[in-house]
């Protein structure tokens, strides 16, 4: 079982068969995700921005490539500060945030944890020993359905807290605080039956949601996303689940956190800026398109490719099977932007 800060990508080819490629997989494009990052270039031509991510370059000898942004050395935490305006934010910081949208779901202060600051040292919090109670007309599983959505994501410290992104520090179970975390948490506390926690725990990751630019920034977010699924069941019942538990696991969160330009709705860089060669009567002629939406700054206008995620609250119109592929953009349209 994969404990550490640095989820390593030997051991996840080792322990558990084909979750990797799962993990790397764009189902937008079919392909890999790509880098979308000038930081690797230096290892050679197949780590430029706009290459796959193949699983060769990040296994075998090539197995600490990615790093988390703690594990980075600072030089490079500091371009990419300046080049994608790269900021990790602290968990006691995205507890305080996390925090409001559960006191207003509740309508109460201090569900799942209490803040604790100090002038001395670091900001905390203590976790609310107590099992959780639900309002009056809301329950635990209305709860876990609630859909959640974090933007411009990174490695994700909204979604599940295992380390500090900015001191490094592993977080036990008991003491995470992210919006998957929180599901799980009251997941533990009323499945009792391995199918009931199972079933439980499959519509947390299909309600939660996070898109990121950067390749690397996004495979160590679906890492975190799929060992928090593992931790959290041998913390339930002391042994792991099935192999082919952990792949639809992963076949999910390779759906809900996705690669995008989150100015775009595109995958990054697709926007067509290359000359097509036009043949006519009197000679040929180099065209280069004009990308409406990236010219006027109009979302509904580009002409890259238009991100796909998975509503899993519906069926597929083919297949009559759970989950309809619909493009990000298209939830913009519904709510007039």
């Amino acid at each position: 079982m994969l404990i550490d800060v640095d989820i390593l990508e030997n051991e996840i080819i080792e322990q558990y068969p084909n979750v990797l490629d799962i993990l790397l997989r764009d189902n937008t494009t079919e392909k890999n995700i790509i880098w979308a990052t000038s930081n690797y270039e230096e290892n050679g031509i197949l780590y430029n921005s706009d290459c796959h991510i193949l699983l060769e370059l990040i296994t075998g000898d090539n197995g600490n490539i990615i790093l988390p942004r703690v594990q980075k050395n600072k030089l490079q935490q500091q371009v990419r500060s300046k080049e994608m305006a790269e900021v990790f934010t602290p968990s006691w910081v995205c507890n305080a945030q996390l925090n409001l949208i559960d006191n207003a779901w509740f309508g109460r202060d201090d569900v799942f944890n209490t803040e604790l600051y100090s002038s001395e040292k670091d900001n905390t919090w203590q976790p609310n020993p107590e099992q959780i109670v639900f309002p009056k007309g809301k329950t635990w599983k209305g709860y876990v359905r609630d859909v959640r959505l974090e933007v411009s994501c990174g490695e994700a410290p909204y979604i599940t807290s295992r380390y500090d992104t900015t001191t490094g520090l592993f977080i036990p179970i008991e003491y995470r605080i992210g919006m998957l975390d929180r599901k799980l948490r009251v997941i533990n506390e009323n499945a009792h039956t391995k199918s009931e926690w199972l079933k439980a725990a499959q519509t947390a990751y299909k309600s939660i949601y996070g898109f990121e630019w950067q390749g690397d920034s996004l495979l160590l977010a679906r890492e975190a996303l799929l060992i928090t699924f593992i931790e959290n069941y041998m913390h339930k019942f002391g042994e792991e689940p099935l192999l082919k538990t952990i792949q639809f696991i992963a076949y999910i969160i390779s759906w809900n956190i996705w690669q995008m330009d989150g100015l775009k709705g595109v995958v990054p860089n697709s926007c067509n800026k290359k000359a097509n060669i036009i043949h006519e009567l009197f000679g040929d002629y180099q065209a280069t398109p004009v990308c409406e939406g990236c010219v006027a700054d109009k979302i509904l206008k580009h002409n890259g490719t238009y991100c796909l995620i998975m509503d899993w609250t519906r069926k597929d119109l083919e297949s009559n099977s759970p989950g309809r592929k619909i493009r990000f953009i298209d939830l913009l349209k519904k709510q007039g932007k």
